[in-house]
């Protein structure tokens, strides 16, 4: 029976590599993975600190019942260029740093104790992909994904595709082709395969056999009845269990999948049969300090912030295929995703192009059952038409999996269309600030980025980002003009049937190269920062669910009389999805104020924007004058929802220590925010003080124990290293001390 386990404890690791030393155990750091080779700062960080190779140890015992049995170790990804070893002698090699890779120690292991060195290399070397060139994003070094041991009989499952034909009938299919792995060539003679689909309470749906007689098998569950659709907002999921007997013995393998149908037409995009336009925003893997390396608990709460505090319903994983439980997690709350291989801009060599062929069908093949996954991304972002190359990348792509459609993401117009759909990087808003030849303008018709004068399907894959960086702490009136290209990007989408949606740049900000960003390393392009602290823009995209769902009030104002030019906070949007907005400014009668339908005729749901024309007097003042408390109350069918207030004078009240759970697994990791809040709970804006952070219990800090608030906040990452109580504090000199406790708690069975 296969046996899976983690294999992320008790690994030494080591600066620097020689091959020659391979086979004996050196000294080093013990470290748990997921790990970075190399911890930054915040910003102004040298990128050309971990351009350079790593040793990784770990001493295992060979158990007696792996005898006769297939023992492998799964990276789920290592940056990069890997090469392992057992006992001194090499054993495989994996070049490319986001692709899992499977590792043999079939017939190679010792009785008792045995070693494993890795080298993991860091150095952007050209022949892999990304690299090359300039690359506007850090790739980290370290084994920084999960490693595991897999223990199954000779004879195994491989693999197993779910395809869910037919799924608007009334009687539906699910379709299953399951790879064998053989690699000794043993006997199948008398050999079986059985199926069985299940809900996710584990209820028996149906079931059915076939002989094993070669590598492949091709299962049908077909009349199937009572079936559930994936959809973004049900996300219903069924798992197959599949279970093989041969002379070997028992194999079992469970899949998860949904019942769903993806298409991109002319007219837009379609799931289920269901217009839906898509909304969506970038994702870079990446965290402040820690690089690639946090687990799963990371990458969870990267997907619920984006669906469920966003509210967006598609992310592109920019750019490279992203971790699983990022995906995993898509695929439980309802977020479509765009999935594309690594690269930016640079295409390489033919080797080079042979490698990112080979990135396409890894890619494919390991995320191929996530109904979240609608789309893939088979071109390098950015670059130029290279026929061949991008012919073979579609061909490779169509051939494994025709039940998503393939695109390419461009920034030039009258490109070569191989795909099925046209998406582009369409950054024409702020453009007529640099060459005067055409007004103010949100997005490009269709035609005029294509060049064709028949229609084709057509995705917005960029916008805003590098053409107006904002940092968390900007002043308010740059904080407005970020809000207000958002907006205007997003309502013209809306308002064209033929963009299938737009998906901004991007989520968060992150680390970047000396070539790219403010200087300080860091790219300023996001709706949120590196700690995943919102920006205004932020809820620009929060905005635009129904109330039902989540009521939306935030005014893009830090309510001070003297933060924006000529003062005063005029003109004030307010982002919402209310139905009006009383403003209650004291000393002056309340009044109330409906969303701007004129200036934003398609958003589902438009801002509220008061100007200086609704308040020509001196209701707010003139320099010299006191200022007022305020309060923004927001209405729904003539019912009071949510109200927020604003003081005159803010000052600092409260120290919040906040985690995103208060319970973690052994061995995952939590985000921890800090804020310095007001008299009424609003943080801070423009504080940089100094605090710092002592951990008691088992876990480790992610960065460094001082630090400076980032405009009000920040955050850190805790990596869990055992079981029970963990006590964090955070003091600042002017504020004292908060502490908050965590509960580290046994890791779920393992998974791959």
């Amino acid at each position: 029976m296969r046996k899976t386990v983690s294999f992320n404890q008790n690994w030494i690791f080591h600066p620097g590599f020689d091959p020659a030393s391979a086979g004996r155990p050196q000294d080093g750091q013990a470290v748990t993975l997921p790990h970075n080779a190399v911890d930054l700062p915040f910003s102004y960080l040298d990128e050309k600190s971990y351009w350079k190779a790593f040793t990784y140890q770990k001493r295992f015992i060979a158990e007696p019942d792996w005898e006769g049995q297939a023992v492998s170790l799964i990276f789920d990804g290592a940056m990069a260029d890997s090469v392992v070893y057992l006992n001194g002698v090499e054993v495989a090699a994996h070049a490319d740093g986001y692709t899992p890779f499977e590792v043999s120690l079939s017939g190679l292991l010792r009785e008792g104790e045995n070693l494993l060195t890795v080298k993991v290399d860091g150095t952007e070397n050209p022949a892999i992909p990304p690299f090359g060139a300039r690359v506007d994003y850090l790739t980290y070094a370290g084994i920084y994904r999960d490693v595991w041991l897999q223990v199954k009989p000779r004879i195994a499952i491989a693999g197993c595709k779910v395809e869910t034909p037919d799924v608007l009938e009334d009687r539906k299919r699910a379709c299953l082709a399951v790879e064998i792995a053989n690699p000794d060539n043993l006997s199948l003679a008398g050999g079986h395969i059985e199926a069985q689909l299940l809900t996710a309470s584990g209820d028996v749906v149906a079931t059915t056999s076939q002989p094993v007689a070669g590598d492949r098998v091709a299962l049908s569950l077909d009349g199937l009845s009572g079936i559930a659709l994936w959809d973004v907002e049900n996300p219903v999921l069924y798992t197959i269990a599949l279970k093989m007997v041969t002379d070997s013995g028992e194999d079992e393998m469970r899949v998860r999948f949904g019942f769903r149908s993806v298409e991109f037409t002319p007219e837009g995009f379609f799931l289920n049969g269901r217009h839906l336009k898509l909304r969506g925003l970038n994702r870079h893997q990446s965290f402040p300090h820690i690089g690639y390396a946090l687990g799963r608990a990371a990458q969870i709460r990267d997907a619920d912030i984006l669906r469920h505090e966003l509210k967006l319903n598609i992310v592109r994983t920019s750019h490279y295929p992203q971790s699983k439980w990022f995906l995993d997690r898509c695929d439980e709350i309802g977020l479509l995703v765009f999935e594309e291989i690594p690269g930016w801009q640079h295409v390489g060599d033919e080797s080079w192009q042979a490698a990112s062929i080979a990135n396409v069908r890894s890619m494919i093949r390991r995320d191929w059952n996530h109904p979240s996954i609608v789309i893939w991304g088979v071109r390098i972002n950015e670059s130029r038409d290279v026929h061949d190359f991008y012919a073979e990348t579609n061909r490779v792509a169509h051939a494994l999996d025709q039940t998503r459609p393939t695109t390419g993401v461009r920034c030039i117009t009258d490109s070569e269309l191989l795909e099925d759909v046209y998406a582009m990087n369409d950054f024409i808003l702020n453009m007529e600030e640099i060459d005067g030849q055409r007004p103010r303008t949100a997005l490009r018709p269709r035609r005029e980025v294509t060049g064709l004068a028949h229609p084709v399907p057509y995705l917005v894959t960029e916008y805003n980002g590098h053409m107006f960086p904002t940092k968390v702490y900007d002043q308010e009136q740059r904080q407005a003009e970020h809000v207000t290209r958002h907006l205007d990007v997003l309502d013209a989408a809306y308002g064209d049937p033929e963009i299938a949606g737009a998906i901004g740049w991007c989520a968060f900000d992150y680390n970047t190269h000396k070539d790219f960003g403010s200087g300080d390393r860091i790219c300023h392009h996001g709706v949120m920062d590196m700690y995943r602290e919102p920006k205004f823009a932020a809820y620009v995209y929060a905005s635009q669910c129904d109330p039902d769902e989540d009521v939306v009030l935030k005014p893009v104002t830090y309510w001070t009389r003297g933060e924006r030019n000529h003062g005063g906070v005029l003109p004030l949007i307010i982002l919402t999805n209310c139905d009006e907005v009383e403003l209650d400014f004291e000393g002056f009668a309340p009044r109330r104020f409906r969303p701007d339908r004129n200036t934003y005729p398609h958003l589902p749901h438009a801002p509220v924007i008061i100007r200086r024309e609704d308040y020509p007097g001196a209701e707010f003042g003139h320099w010299g004058m006191g200022w007022q408390n305020v309060s923004f109350t927001g209405y729904v069918d003539g019912k009071v929802l949510k109200t927020v207030r604003y003081v005159s004078d803010p000052l600092p009240q409260a120290l919040s220590v906040t985690p995103d759970s208060t319970s973690v697994a052994n061995g995952d990791c939590v985000r921890v925010m800090i804020r310095v809040l007001d008299q009424v709970g609003n943080k801070l804006p423009f504080l940089f003080e100094p605090v710092s952070v002592r951990i008691e219990g088992p876990a480790k800090l992610a960065g460094p124990s001082l630090f400076s608030l980032n405009g009000g906040a920040a955050g850190f990452w805790l990596n869990v290293t055992g079981t029970g109580k963990i006590t964090a504090t955070v003091e600042a000199e002017a504020l004292g001390k908060t502490s908050i406790a965590l509960e580290a708690v046994a890791a779920d069975a393992p998974s791959v």
